[in-house]
């Protein structure tokens, strides 16, 4: 049965499989993401937008699609320079068919990119024990030089708080359904925890943007996307929606933290932090580290969820374990937030 989201397509992903093997005279493996469909040759990474529609964005029209995939190859050749290579199309043949860059009629687009070695990616090398200090450190290095030569940029207050705001309304309102209820009482107390330091102490939060501290990042920094290379290159940036990439740095190294900490490594996290605070200097506090922590490890876990919301979900057995340890990491870092400690005390070198 094909994917719920290829219906808005005239073609399905199987059929576009097969018309790249044709093309390529290769085996094409195809694997499925939330937003994405990557076939993969042994050389090449081909990514087609799946025509989903979410609160930041619509990939539903060709345009749209288009667009999405210029931005993601602009975008992406910041960190990554020579893994992103350029568009490609999905083209009809003369014979009704379907080809790779034809001359007839754009059907869709594709991100075409470099294939890199997996076992060089963060995610597997913590799981097979290979990942060092020193893979890390370059890591901080590459993304400490990276955020220190972009500019600052200035959201409005309401602008910059709203967006955590509106996840955390978001994540509210799944509570009601089914796939949430086992963990509903822990949502809530990390929902309440968030909403407290909105509520109560927004300036530990617009003091960086008032410090010229946001900027435009990477916005999804995760194991699975850091390629220690060497070099280290840092892909697949959230390119659908440039208010989520405003954000201040350290935003984007506690998550990086938080996603090794769920994979096991809890050694990745005070490393990477030491150095890119020693290198920027800037220590904000545990207090602003633990609120970020917080929030994205309860994103994570409500996206994790969120999987099983689908009519026939993918590895539905994946989901709950995998959202259990994102509360229990957004569980840890929020028993901060609810201490009584001076929210304006500083992390020190």
């Amino acid at each position: 049965m094909p994917d719920r989201a290829e219906t808005d397509l005239p073609v399905t992903s199987a059929t576009i499989r097969a018309a790249l093997e044709a093309a390529l005279r290769t085996e094409v493996e195809l694997r499925v993401t939330s937003m994405a469909w990557v076939f993969l040759t042994a050389d090449l990474v081909y990514k087609m937008k799946r025509p989903v529609h979410r609160r930041f964005f619509d990939f539903r029209s060709l345009d749209a699609r288009h667009h999405a995939c210029a931005d993601e190859v602009r975008l992406n050749r910041r960190l990554a320079p020579d893994v992103y290579r350029g568009l490609s199309r999905l083209t009809r043949t003369a014979a009704g068919g379907l080809t790779l860059d034809g001359t007839g009629e754009t059907v869709d687009w594709f991100v075409r990119m470099r294939r890199l070695p997996e076992v060089r990616f963060l995610d597997h090398a913590l799981g097979l024990g290979t990942a060092t200090e020193s893979d890390v450190e370059a890591v901080a290095a590459t993304l400490a030089g990276f955020h220190a030569s972009a500019p600052a940029v200035r959201p409005t207050p309401q602008a910059f708080l709203g967006r955590y705001r509106a996840d955390l309304d978001e994540s509210r309102a799944a509570l009601a359904n089914g796939p949430f209820r086992r963990n509903a009482a822990v949502f809530d107390r990390l929902l309440t925890a968030l909403e407290t330091v909105l509520r109560h102490e927004p300036d530990l939060l617009l003091d960086r943007l008032e410090a010229g501290r946001v900027l435009e990042g990477h916005g999804d920094l995760r194991p699975e996307h850091v390629w220690l290379g060497p070099p280290v290159l840092i892909i697949d940036c959230l390119e659908a929606a440039r208010a989520l990439r405003l954000l201040d740095p350290f935003e984007e190294y506690a998550t990086l933290a938080m996603e090794c900490s769920v994979l096991g490594a809890d050694w990745v996290g005070p490393l990477l932090l030491g150095h890119v605070s020693a290198t920027l200097d800037d220590w904000p506090s545990d207090r602003l580290l633990a609120f970020y922590t917080t929030h994205r490890a309860t994103l994570r876990a409500r996206q994790a969820l969120a999987h099983l919301l689908a009519p026939s979900p993918r590895t539905p057995e994946r989901w709950h374990p995998l959202a259990e340890r994102y509360l229990a990491a957004a569980t840890r870092a929020a028993a901060i937030l609810e201490s009584r400690a001076d929210p304006q005390e500083s992390r020190s070198n």
